[in-house]
């Protein structure tokens, strides 16, 4: 242990500042989720240390920030809803059964992200396009943005005739409203100035001081984080130390109608929590110009999330909102994330009044700032100067992540983005056509790649009626790519053996090859294997030319 905090201990003080401005700053943010999902506060907080604690100490990328996220918890709602009822239906009706098919569920969603991780998953964030990964942290800092305005409110409880509980929102007006936003402004400037007059001192840290010692030190009557739990129907920060969830194993009924209830929102929310860290993770990646493993994250979030539920405390991923604030504030090792954790559980143990001063118009300003930093502003700049489809690709990913889903929007733009990939590629199949001097044999030169996408383009080069008797299709400037381009050439040769028509194949990859002969025996007789063109053994093995190409008499 005193070996793991040595190698860290170059950049010791800015990770401990920072993890305790990121758990400042994550306490509303969770809360706030909570109040979505309609569970406890301290349910969500006990969550957030759990899996903030275990990523932080075993995940594949430092400096990153793990917590209760929104994007999880919305995904709860009706199933603990749901859950509720089902529990008051049992022969022994046990009340906010919901809450322990949540703890069942964020243990299934830890061991699907396990498993992820298990077999190396998290590398396809590599395939994510960078226009994909625009569009998501514009999107995301939007959504974070409209969070930040929901809160210049004050929530009240309604219960409907019906029993159904919902949460209502009236917004700030008149002299509170003008203090809330001058409350803001004033810990964004602190954020804004104070690195330009001196670095010792954390900005995002420093802002929430000032801010909270002027409202305590005037008696100022704003909406503070001890007013905002209580309004969202908590009891305040105090809690207890987490532990294993007893009553999980006495109530909830372990069965194959259990799993199936619980399955799909599982399986979202492991999708979700992967797609948010993952990305996250690629941001953090291209500021600290650092490479983190994303295979080891999914494991370490996976197990995070089972400990979370074991302990009774809510599923959570990566968060962007915090890691960037971390990022920012200088954070870079995994001592930051610690710090966070153990900051965030000191809070709930220790320091719960001291905490519920804090006014949340300072922790609002910190997100703001947070947002504006985050916030790809070259994209705009750069919209006029990338392709239409990159353009489409970003703004329909923003859109997407603002008003349905994050990881819906990811995977429409890697969609859009695969497509037109496909097309621009499909029309790259180019064919050159030479006879023979004596006219009997005709060769097609094949270019470009053959896959799904150009077959069609590669049948048309070829006129089979009109064609000599002898004809050999060269692939040495073209790549066989999938099954559909094998059929493709399987169809092509059975099409000149049925005219009558001899056919040769040339310069084809040796995977390619070992699969067409097991399609069918006749290939050994079509398909030439000596082959004396240079250009094919540099296409197939390039490691055997290490000089320049011009050191070499092709």
């Amino acid at each position: 242990m005193t070996e793991f905090f040595r190698k860290r201990s170059a950049n010791a003080k800015n990770d401990i500042l920072s993890g305790i401005t990121v758990s400042l700053a994550m306490i509303p943010e969770v809360v706030a989720f909570a109040f979505v999902a309609q569970i406890d506060p301290l349910m969500a907080l006990s969550g957030a240390f759990i899996i903030g604690l275990i990523t932080a100490i075993f995940g594949g990328r430092p400096g990153l920030i793990s917590g209760a996220a929104g994007a999880v918890a919305v995904i709860f709602v009706s199933m603990i809803a749901e859950g509720h009822t089902k529990g008051m239906l049992l022969d022994t009706p046990i009340e906010n059964m919901g809450f322990f098919y949540l703890m069942a569920c964020v243990i299934l969603m830890g061991i699907i992200q396990i498993l992820a991780g298990v077999f190396k998953l998290g590398r396809f964030v590599r395939l994510i396009p960078h226009p994909v990964m625009m569009g998501f942290v514009n999107g995301l800092s939007i959504v974070i943005f409209m969070a930040q305005v929901k809160m210049f409110s004050h929530k009240s409880l309604q219960v409907s005739p019906e029993g159904v509980k919902e949460y209502v929102s009236t917004y700030m007006q008149g002299a509170e409203l003008y203090t809330m936003i001058g409350l803001v402004l004033l810990t964004m400037g602190i954020m804004w100035g104070l690195p330009k007059i001196t670095k010792k001192l954390p900005a995002a840290l420093t802002a929430i001081l000032v801010t909270s010692l002027i409202v305590i030190g005037f008696n100022m009557d704003v909406s503070t984080v001890g007013s905002y739990i209580i309004e969202g129907g908590g009891t305040g920060l105090k809690g207890e130390f987490p532990t294993p969830n007893i009553e999980l194993w006495q109530n909830l009924p372990f069965n194959l109608d259990t799993l199936k209830f619980i399955a799909l929102p599982a399986f979202l929310a492991a999708s979700v929590g992967l797609i948010e860290t993952l990305m996250t993770m690629n941001l953090v990646d291209d500021i600290t110009e650092t490479r983190g493993n994303g295979n080891k994250e999914c494991v370490a979030q996976g197990a995070g999330n089972i400990v979370s539920g074991l302990f009774g405390g809510t599923g959570g991923c990566g968060m962007i909102g915090q890691t960037v604030i971390n990022i920012n504030a200088g954070g870079r090792g995994r001592l930051s994330g610690i710090m966070m954790a153990v900051t965030l559980l000191s809070f709930i143990l220790f320091a719960d009044k001291l905490i519920e001063m804090v006014p949340i118009a300072a922790l609002i300003g910190v997100m703001f700032m947070m947002v504006i930093e985050t916030f790809a502003w070259s994209s705009f700049r750069i919209l006029k100067k990338i392709p239409m489809s990159d353009a489409v690709v970003l703004i329909t990913v923003s859109l997407v992540t603002v008003f349905v889903d994050l990881a819906i929007a990811v995977f429409v733009g890697v969609i859009i983005s695969a497509l037109v990939f496909s097309w621009e590629n499909a029309k790259k199949i180019r064919a050159r056509k030479r006879l023979s001097e004596d006219g009997k044999t005709k060769t097609y030169e094949i270019w470009g790649p053959l896959f799904f996408g150009s077959i069609q383009a590669f049948n048309e080069k070829f006129d089979v009626k009109n064609d000599p008797d002898h004809i050999e299709i060269d692939f040495v400037e073209s790549r066989v790519s999938d099954h559909s381009a094998l059929e493709a050439i399987f169809n092509i040769v059975n099409k000149y053996e049925a005219a009558g028509k001899t056919i040769k194949l040339k310069h084809l990859s040796e995977d390619c090859k070992i699969l067409l002969y097991k399609s069918s025996p006749k290939f050994r007789e079509v398909i030439i294997e000596d082959v004396d063109d240079p250009r094919y053994h540099l296409a197939a093995n390039p490691e055997a030319f290490p000089k320049g190409l011009s050191e070499y008499k092709f």
